[in-house]
C-alpha cells in the first residue's frame, strides 16, 4: 500500500510503498478515505516533539473510512461498513477507564504516535473501537468527527461544562477553536470568538459566535469585560501559548473557569491570589471519551452542527506536504487527505 511514512523531525514525509497490514484478532483493516491534518502532526515534523514509538511511523489520527478486512473473532461489522476511527485507543482496564475517564487512558494508544496512523490507503483498528458513521455523513467531512469535533465537544461538555446562559469566551479560532465556538453555542452559551485574524473572526460568526474581538484593537480582556458585563463564565484556550493562556485567563470573571485545550510547553503566569481569592477554576481537557462519540456523531447527523464548511482543503496524498503547509500557515480551517 501507499503511505506517507515519518522518518524523523525536520525530515519531509516520505511517500513511499510498505505492506499493506493484515489484521489480527479482534481487528479490522479499513481502507481510508479521508484523513485530517492536524496540528499535533506538525509537533512531531517541525518542532522535535517525539513520537511514543519511534520513526519510521505513519502518522495521522483523523480518520474514517470502509471496513475491507476482519480479524478473527470480530462481529458487528461487515466488509463494506462506513466507520469512523477514534483518534486514541484506549485500554478498558486501568482506573481511569473503570471510572468513565477513558480520554486519559493510562495505557492509551494513538494513531500517529503508538501505532502507525492513517497517511495511508489501510489502516489497522480494533473492531470495539470503531463507530458506524451513517450514510448521511459524507466520509471525506466525517473523518474530522475523530478529534477536530470530538475534543471540542468532550471541552465543551465536561470541561467546561458549559450551559445555557452562560458567557464563553474562546481563544483561538483555528480547526479546534472553530468548533468549540459552535459546540459552545449548541449548548446554549452566548461566545464571544478571539483571534487576530479577521477571516477567522468572520467565520467565528457563522459558526455561532455572538461577538467577536482583535487583540489588535486594544488588550482583549477589557474588550471582553465590556461585552459581557464583567467577564466571562467560561474560556476556552485553543492555541497553547503562555501568552493566549493569559489573555484566556484575563477575561474571566469571578469564579470563572478556565478551560486548557491547545497544547504547550510554555509555562503561563497565574496570580495564584487571584485563582484562591476569586475561586477561579483552570482545567485541562484531552481528547474525547468513547461514550460521548454516538451522541456526537447523532448531533452531526440531525443537521445540529456544520461539519462540510469545516473541510476547506481536499488533498492526494501524494500532496500530503502541501496540506501540512496549509496547516503550518493557517490556510482554510481544516484540511484531509484523501488516501
Amino acid at each position: 500500500m501507499r503511505a506517507a511514512v515519518f522518518h524523523g523531525s525536520g525530515r519531509p514525509l516520505e511517500l513511499a510503498e510498505v505492506p499493506t497490514p493484515a489484521p489480527g484478532p479482534g481487528e479490522v483493516r479499513v481502507r481510508v478515505a479521508a484523513c485530517g491534518v492536524c496540528h499535533t502532526d506538525l509537533h512531531y515534523i517541525d518542532h522535535g516533539t517525539p513520537t511514543f514509538r519511534p520513526p519510521p511511523l505513519i502518522l495521522g489520527h483523523e480518520a474514517a473510512g470502509h471496513v475491507e478486512a476482519l480479524g478473527a473473532g470480530v462481529t458487528g461489522f461487515a466488509a463494506g461498513d462506513r466507520v469512523l476511527l477514534p483518534a486514541v485507543l484506549t485500554c478498558g482496564d486501568c482506573r481511569f477507564c473503570r471510572t468513565g475517564r477513558e480520554n486519559i487512558c493510562a495505557n492509551m494508544k494513538m494513531f500517529g504516535n503508538h501505532v502507525d496512523g492513517s497517511y495511508a490507503e489501510y489502516v489497522i483498528a480494533p473492531a470495539r473501537d470503531l463507530f458506524a458513521l451513517p450514510e448521511s455523513i459524507p466520509l471525506e467531512a466525517g473523518c474530522v468527527i475523530a478529534d477536530a469535533l470530538s475534543t471540542p465537544y468532550h471541552a465543551v461538555k465536561n470541561r467546561g461544562q458549559v450551559r445555557p446562559g452562560d458567557t464563553v469566551v474562546v481563544v483561538g479560532i483555528g480547526g479546534v477553536g472553530i468548533n468549540l465556538v459552535q459546540i459552545a453555542a449548541a449548548a446554549g452559551g452566548s461566545v464571544v470568538a478571539v483571534d487576530t485574524n479577521r477571516e477567522r473572526l468572520e467565520l467565528a460568526k457563522r459558526f455561532g459566535a455572538h461577538a467577536v474581538v482583535s487583540p489588535d484593537d486594544g488588550p482583549a480582556p477589557e474588550q471582553v469585560r465590556k461585552l459581557t458585563g464583567g467577564g466571562a463564565d467560561i474560556a476556552f484556550e485553543a492555541v497553547g501559548k503562555a501568552a493566549t493562556l493569559e489573555l484566556a485567563f484575563g477575561t474571566l470573571r469571578r469564579g470563572g473557569r478556565l478551560c486548557v485545550v491547545g497544547f504547550s510547553t510554555e509555562s503561563p503566569r497565574w496570580a495564584a491570589s487571584k485563582v484562591m481569592f476569586h475561586e477561579m477554576e483552570i482545567v485541562g481537557s484531552l481528547g474525547c471519551r468513547p461514550v460521548d462519540y454516538p451522541p456526537l456523531i447523532a448531533m452531526v447527523a440531525a443537521g445540529q452542527l456544520e461539519l462540510e464548511a469545516l473541510v476547506t482543503g481536499r488533498f492526494p496524498l501524494a500532496r500530503i506536504d502541501d496540506a501540512l503547509d496549509h496547516c503550518r500557515r493557517g490556510v482554510g480551517l481544516r484540511n484531509v487527505v484523501l488516501p
